[in-house]
């Protein structure tokens, strides 16, 4: 018995000493931020601005020569010769989902079966996991939570990134259904002895049919009387009535066609491809139809032979331009972890062509406007949540993204983590040893 009131103890340490960093308190004191640049997040730049909110919503924003304000009411920040930016948001990413990919039991990312649009990502969040936390002092305050596996991966939640519990945590909950579409091609099977090549996909329009048999189900279903429960074909509901977003994951030109075509013939209103890796091939017919892109991580390479080298870095300039609502998604390998590199991620699409407010747009006003939460987040603009951080240079450049403050619904945050602390520790060590 001794032993085991032991081993209990020593579990309780160590759990504690894993937990995430103590939520931020409720804005108590009116805050003013004063002299820094301001990237609004619509386009717009103000040199020398200052910003206020109060009780976590901004309540001015503006140029610092022209407002006045009673200073000694509030808490002042000076911030000159620095940035402040809306929170970034990551879209279609799986953060709290998974926190050591080795351990199992800290893996809940997907469920067994085919379709699951009633599987809830939003219960499964863990608020408290150690690389949520990790994400904000690159100024990544936001993001949306989305399950992987099967056709139907089941239903995202939109979630802040400092809270105690999922609760806590959800901005906007069940804001849509993801579907990966089967793809146009396969690739052999080289430990069977196939051909490794690229090759039709036989199987494409069977693929199809069972998708489409399955949305005329669920809409058959949710339109009668409903004598029986279905759960997942009335999580299927808010497609057809226009309260929930579709997200398609398709990457080639045909299977984007067919999707987008598809999802209309169903009476699905808000379409987003995700992914969308040769969305440039296509961009009349998505403006057309007014779909909305994920755009894959920029940080990759090139899916075939004869693409540009620099083709992924290319894409969003090219989409942007031909006017197609884009925000950037991290999904691929080691994603969550590298959802932190979001804000870098958009830097490198100014170096290929896009201005730094239209980059600075594709993970902050459009990402907000795609999953409808932007009448309270994405820009800083007044009556909108007060999620911003101050930064000491150009957050979309890694030698520039130094935050200094971040606040979420006004909410100051702290900056410490895991990686904060292992930095300060062996940057001591490498003090010492250079003193010697």
């Amino acid at each position: 018995m001794k032993n085991i009131k032991y081993i209990v103890i020593l579990l309780l340490t160590a759990s504690m000493s894993f937990a995430q960093q103590t939520p931020a308190p409720e804005q108590s004191k009116d805050i003013a931020i004063m002299g820094a640049t301001a990237h609004i997040g619509n386009g717009t730049v103000i040199e020398n601005s200052i910003i206020t909110f109060s009780n976590g919503k901004i309540t001015n924003v503006g140029d610092a020569t022209t407002v006045r304000i009673n200073s000694s009411e509030m808490e002042v920040i000076d911030a000159s010769g620095k940035h402040v930016y809306p929170g970034f948001i990551v879209a279609n990413g799986t953060l709290g989902l998974v926190e050591v990919d080795a351990v199992k039991a800290s893996n809940d990312l997907s469920e067994l079966g085919t379709y699951n649009p009633h599987i809830r990502s939003i219960i499964a969040y863990n608020a408290e996991s150690k690389i949520v936390e990790s994400m904000r002092p690159n100024g990544v305050l936001l993001g949306q939570v989305v399950p992987r596996g099967g056709r139907i991966t089941g239903t995202s939640s939109v979630v802040q990134y400092d809270a105690w519990n999922w609760e806590d945590a959800a901005v906007k909950t069940d804001d849509g259904i993801h579907m990966n579409w089967p793809s146009t091609f396969s690739r052999g099977r080289w430990w069977l002895g196939e051909d490794p090549g690229l090759k039709p996909n036989k199987n494409y329009g069977k693929q199809v049919k069972e998708i489409e048999l399955y949305f005329v189900e669920a809409k058959t279903h949710n339109a009668g009387p409903k004598k029986e429960r279905n759960l997942p074909f009335e999580a299927m509901a808010g497609l057809f009535n226009g309260s929930k977003h579709l997200y398609i994951n398709v990457n080639d030109q045909k299977g984007i066609t067919d999707a987008v075509n598809f999802a209309k013939s169903q009476g699905v209103s808000k379409i987003t491809i995700v992914g969308a890796y040769e969305a440039d091939k296509v961009t009349n017919f998505l403006k057309q139809n007014n779909v909305s892109v994920f755009l894959r991580r920029v940080h990759t390479r090139p899916n075939n032979e004869d693409d540009h080298y620099d083709l992924p870095f290319k894409l969003a300039k090219k989409l942007v331009d031909a006017g197609i609502l884009v925000a950037l998604e991290p999904s691929g390998q080691m994603e969550r972890m590298n959802s932190r590199n979001l804000p870098f991620y958009a830097g490198t699409t100014v170096a290929y062509g896009l201005t730094k407010e239209q980059a600075l747009q594709l993970i902050t006003q459009n990402p907000a406007k795609i999953m409808g939460i932007d009448d309270k987040y994405g820009t800083l603009e007044a009556g909108k949540r007060a999620t911003l951080f101050i930064s000491e240079g150009d957050a979309l450049d890694m030698r520039g993204n130094q935050v200094t403050h971040a606040f979420i619904d006004g909410r100051n945050l702290s900056l410490e983590t895991h990686q904060t602390k292992l930095w300060k520790r062996y940057s001591g060590k490498l003090e010492r040893e250079q003193q010697d």
